[in-house]
């Protein structure tokens, strides 16, 4: 049953689970606990996860989706977070260039705004500089002229010039969904939809836990000597199941970003500007799209299911009117929109925005270790602290134990196979070229082959031989993909497929409308749904839409 991660074995891997006995149980299936499975396994621990949700369903599958290097932290000095994180961002691009892309950034300055042209040319060379930044992607300092040439919606009024820079645009949802499939096929048990439900214990010590399946409602044992608590929002509650009782809190804040159709919003270069009360905002064109965010506010409701409300879209709109002023943009425009939750490492006194992004770690006297904080960018280096320390422990328990020191820095994530980031756009041409040989449409091609690496023959196995323009059958490449996500991703529901293995239902909703009922037909042919399951998949479908559309 190692390296499967096919929705039809779910069942089996979780059979397996329970009969086990692992080095590590990782809870929480996001991008922190999808990097220390992959670390660990790699090192030669045995080592099992579960994620209550599907894999990325919570913070990062809502991220501005970009691996930065945290310019916005020089302004607080965290100089050290700026360092790490952009060299981090390096090795993610690296190991992953079919999720990660260099994106040139745009960075505006106007007069009485936030920055101004000595501080933007001294920071962003404090940030090459810090950030190890290559000589081709270093920054440069531009004119009025010169910001307007780069991108002709800025507002002029004010202007005194811009800088530009590079930072990486990332597929969140899929860069987490790539390491775990790295971790499963390099050994890893890994399960979506089982929530933690106890803690088991042994001397007062963890040893495990008790779970369930939320999509069977069995509850089962899973035994592991070390246990690593990585839930993000959730990491409180899964504490408080530890009968945890410290200093240590969390504060939620949300964040909040607007998709709208280039015809109304033709941005052409992504921009990073300060709005009237001083927070910094991105605007990035993807597919067709701008997106813009994000807001940043406390947030103490549930974080399972945040929503956009109308006081976030209406924020969002008005910092497009304040630096964009030539687009008119309006509440009707809003194709969608989601909304993230951020668990940061409460400051009193200080604001949502002004509040540290750094992670920390902390053991409790059960020997539960907690993660909580950090950024995207910083995942693979944030796992490789946390298993340094789980290590550690084993090995103080076992002087025999023999593990790899940590593997991942030059390990190429699942699809991110292709013998460097600077093959990548070669090998893009050569398997588009191959595809359109055998019939299929190059521009889509381009796009899928972009997305899925050197995963994209495994995928092109799915697609059907006869080429249909029936309505009532799904297009050849969504065919391919929906297959794959089942077979290969776990996707366990229609909206797996729609917002986490694909982002359709963030980017593209209009074909989310008009293949949704063949798209649940085929997973319910598949996955032998009963009637109650199909209205319930469809149901949870139809709100996500609702929810994207503020409906």
């Amino acid at each position: 049953m190692t390296g499967t991660f096919s929705a039809l074995d779910r069942d089996n891997v979780l059979t397996l689970m329970s009969e086990t006995h692992y080095d590590l149980l990782v809870i929480g299936g996001g991008i922190t606990g999808a990097g220390i499975a992959l670390d660990a396994v790699t090192r030669g621990l045995k080592v099992a996860l579960v994620e209550m949700q599907d894999f990325a369903a919570g913070t990062s599958s809502r991220s501005t989706k970009l691996v930065h290097g945290g310019l916005r932290y020089l302004k607080q000095f965290e100089i050290r977070e700026v360092a790490e994180l952009g060299k981090e961002r390096a090795i993610v691009y690296e190991n992953g260039p079919h999720v990660t892309t260099p994106e040139w950034m745009l960075l505006p300055f106007h007069k009485g705004g936030t920055f101004g042209k000595w501080s933007t040319s001294l920071g962003l060379k404090m940030y090459d500089f810090l950030a190890g930044v290559k000589k081709s992607e270093r920054r440069t300092m531009l004119s009025p002229e010169e910001t307007i040439a780069k991108e002709p919606l800025v507002k002029k009024e004010g202007l005194m010039g811009g800088g530009y820079y590079v930072e990486y645009r990332t597929d969140d949802a899929r860069l987490t969904i790539e390491v775990i499939k790295a971790a499963v096929s390099s050994g890893a048990n890994i399960v979506n939809y089982v929530k933690v439900e106890d803690f088991l214990y042994k001397d007062k010590q963890v040893i495990g836990a008790k779970v369930r399946d939320m999509l069977t409602n069995e509850e089962r044992n899973i035994y592991a000597k070390k246990v690593v608590n990585a839930t993000g929002p959730w990491v409180d509650r899964v504490r408080k199941k530890d009968a945890v009782n410290d200093r240590k809190q969390l504060r939620l804040t949300k964040g909040v970003h607007l998709v709208i159709d280039q015809s109304v919003f033709p941005l052409h270069q992504a921009v990073y500007f300060d709005t009237p009360d001083g927070r910094m905002v991105f605007a990035i064109p993807r597919d067709g799209k701008t997106y813009v965010g994000t807001t940043d506010t406390f947030y103490e409701e549930d974080p399972t299911n945040p929503r956009t409300d109308v006081k976030d879209r209406d924020y969002i709109i008005q910092a497009i009117h304040y630096m964009f002023p030539e687009v008119r943009v309006s509440a009707e425009d809003v194709e969608s929109s989601y909304a993230g939750v951020r668990p940061l490492i409460y400051e009193e006194g200080k604001d949502p925005s002004e509040i540290s992004r750094k992670d920390e770690i902390w053991r409790a006297e059960s020997g539960l270790i907690t993660i909580a904080g950090g950024k995207l960018t910083g995942y693979r280096k944030m796992a490789e602290t946390v298993v340094d320390l789980v290590c550690k422990e084993l090995i103080q328990v076992n002087r025999n134990l023999s593990v790899k020191q940590c593997q991942t820095r030059q390990l190429p994530i699942s699809g991110g196979d292709i013998g460097g980031a600077d093959q990548f756009p070669s090998f893009i041409t050569k398997k588009t070229k191959q595809a359109v040989e055998i019939g299929l449409p190059e521009k889509e091609m381009y796009e899928i082959v972009k997305r899925y690496g050197s995963n994209i023959d495994t995928l092109l196995n799915y697609v059907p031989n006869e080429l249909t323009k029936d309505e009532q059958e799904l297009p050849q490449l969504l065919y391919a993909m929906l297959q794959y996500a089942i077979h290969h991703e776990m996707a366990v529901t229609p909206v797996d497929f729609f917002l986490r293995r694909t982002g359709a239902l963030l980017f593209n909703i209009k074909m989310v409308k008009k293949w949704k009922n063949l798209v649940v037909n085929e997973m319910a042919m598949i996955l032998k749904w009963s009637p109650e399951q199909i209205n319930a998949y469809e149901d949870e479908l139809e709100k996500e839409i609702k929810a994207a559309q503020l409906l």
